[in-house]
């Protein structure tokens, strides 16, 4: 009604209750707004805490996320991420990406970083290596559109980005679901596979 899109309106809210420069409280705040008032599609803090709990076992010093949003998931991996290690995040929405933008700088992650890409996938994965400088990825989180996931990954593997012995994590493959990427996973003979069990967000 107000004409105020709702992921601005979350971002309002964070930015008049978070401290400035605390990752974890400004996901806090994003979960605060997202239980009481309005449902955010982020992560959210139970399968956060899986993504969490990988970045940790696996310390890797590129990351490669695709599917911004309003940047929870993008805040959750560069808190828990090593020294120097860089996080490259994906958004095709310029709106989207501008909240995710603030967000991610108000929790204190600077470009050197956080480096946030605008643009579909499709396009922006050919170019990582030349525009951006990602010669290879050791941790892929795949949050953006499921019937993207497939076409991305083998785009990944096309060029040739993903570090030898990388992790690609995947959010709702079975539902609202993505089939054919997980039957190509299964299949193909290049992974090990395994579905963490989670509800859905909030």
């Amino acid at each position: 009604l107000t004409g105020v899109p709702r992921e601005q309106r979350a971002f309002q809210y964070v930015l008049a209750h978070a401290i400035p420069g605390d990752p974890r409280h400004v996901l806090q705040t994003f979960d605060q707004w997202s239980y009481r008032c309005e449902h955010l599609s982020s992560v959210g803090p139970l399968k956060g805490k899986i993504v969490e709990r990988l970045l940790c076992e696996r310390a890797p010093r590129t990351v490669l996320e695709l599917g911004t949003y309003c940047g929870y998931g993008t805040v959750l991996m560069a808190a828990a991420l090593p020294p120097g290690a860089r996080l490259y995040t994906v958004e095709p929405d310029p709106r989207h990406a501008a909240v995710a933008e603030k967000v991610i700088r108000l929790a204190g992650f600077d470009e050197e970083t956080v480096e946030l890409i605008v643009g579909p996938s499709e396009e922006v994965i050919p170019r990582l290596r030349e525009q951006h400088g990602l010669l290879k990825a050791e941790f892929v989180f795949m949050d953006h559109w499921k019937r993207c996931y497939l076409r991305d990954l083998q785009l990944l593997e096309a060029h040739e980005l993903l570090a030898e012995g990388a992790t690609v994590l995947a959010d709702n493959v079975v539902f609202p679901g993505a089939p054919h990427f997980l039957q190509y996973a299964k299949t193909c003979g290049k992974y090990r596979c395994k579905v963490h069990r989670a509800s859905l967000e909030y």
